[in-house]
């Protein structure tokens, strides 16, 4: 039987601006361990503290410019691209440029604090 989501959750967000977490499917909104999906606005400026989750993330930038940084690259992700980053890989997300960004982020297993290990 289908499972109807009339609205997300909003969820704190790490960062040094707020940045507004939607999840739609996920522990806290279906508690659902398996899979998160949620829609992030996150603007100009803002940078979240480098983590090594335990997941893999899936994200689909919709408007503007997101920056995921690793050890050894860092990826510009333009509106329209997307970009994979794998379980236990040390990465850091940011939207360093004007117009911030918008995206859809899937993590697998779903994301919870305790599994995203961010630096302090």
């Amino acid at each position: 039987m289908p499972i109807l989501i009339e609205k997300p959750t909003v969820i704190p967000a790490a960062g040094t601006k707020p940045k507004i977490i939607e999840e739609y499917f996920g522990r806290v909104n279906s508690g659902n361990e398996q899979i998160s999906i949620a829609r992030m606005k996150s603007p100009a400026g803002w940078i979240e503290p480098a983590q090594q989750p335990e997941f893999d993330e899936y994200t689909v930038v919709l408007k503007g410019l997101l920056r995921v940084e690793t050890k050894d690259k860092v990826y510009d992700v333009k509106a329209g691209s997307a970009i994979l980053t794998k379980s236990g890989e040390w990465i850091r997300y940011s939207t360093p440029f004007d117009e911030g960004a918008e995206y859809i982020a899937v993590c697998m297993p779903a994301f919870s604090p305790e599994t995203v290990h961010r630096e302090q």
